[in-house]
């Protein structure tokens, strides 16, 4: 199941563009590359290094909460990612638990996209508009959003039998540091909600627009692709609460997982 992870990795690593980019780091990158990963096989969480699983876990469940405070994910998950797009509050204006959950849709109402997308999987099952997006045009334009969506760009669901599918697209992706997150993460949000909605997590396409690696992390990338994956992990939530915003971090067991050492790279602000 990594190896479609790594595959894309090596791809842009020897065949990609090398450009400048907004934070001045520098990437090497292509454009609107997919990966397939079918979670019947296991949880798609990287085994070529450790990855940090309870931020894994914990920025979802914040997310989910419709949070857009820095502290809250700091102190209740541990998280210190966000913290260099926090404002003088604190706080991380118009990002994903906003939109997720808070969409303001131009006539003064409040949307909860998720809320939606599970009352459709339930109701309307073969509906080809069960989908949501993190990417409030306008918004993403303003000055004080914190740092514009970079995934759920546009996320689709399919009902196929007892399985529910996903299609993920994310308009840019860090693929060493940022993009093992990604998977790891909508593989979780596919998990719990076909379990609200009584269904088997399927197949997971993710696309990315502007696949990249930034020049500081070439090194680790060449270290990482030496390494031989292990055997997927499983995912195991202990519980099935009655609202997909009930969750808690103890309810998410990896199961299995077998790593190789972690290896560490500084991020692009």
């Amino acid at each position: 199941m990594e190896k479609n992870y790594l595959n894309l990795l090596e791809k842009i690593y020897i065949y990609g563009h090398d450009t400048e980019d907004r934070t001045n780091t520098g990437m090497r990158s292509l454009f609107g590359e997919t990966m397939e990963f079918n979670l019947a096989e296991g949880f798609p969480l990287v085994t070529t290094k450790k990855m940090f699983t309870r931020g894994v876990f914990g920025e979802l469940l914040w997310f989910l909460s419709g949070s857009t405070s820095n502290r809250e994910l700091e102190e209740k998950y541990g998280i210190k990612f966000w913290k260099e797009w926090a404002n003088e509050a604190g706080q991380l204006p118009n990002i994903y638990g906003k939109q997720w959950t808070r969409w303001e849709d131009g006539r003064g109402n409040i949307f909860n996209q998720i809320k939606h997308v599970i009352d459709q999987i339930k109701n309307v099952p073969t509906s080809r508009r069960i989908l949501l997006t993190g990417w409030n045009a306008p918004e993403m334009q303003w000055e004080d959003t914190a740092l514009p969506c970079c995934h759920s760009t546009v996320v689709q669901f399919y009902v196929e039998g007892d399985y529910l599918h996903m299609y993920h697209y994310q308009r840019s992706g860090d693929m060493f540091l940022g993009v093992p997150v990604n998977i790891a993460s909508y593989a979780t949000l596919l998990t719990m909600i076909a379990q609200q909605c009584n269904l088997k997590p399927g197949i997971m396409k993710h696309t990315i627009g502007v696949a990249h690696i930034y020049h500081n992390h070439l090194d680790q990338v060449n270290e990482q692709l030496t390494r031989e994956p292990h055997q997927a992990p499983r995912l195991n939530i202990k519980r099935k609460p009655n609202s997909i915003f009930e969750y808690s971090l103890e309810d998410f067991e990896v199961i299995d997982y077998v790593h190789h050492p972690s290896i560490k790279g500084d991020v692009a602000i």
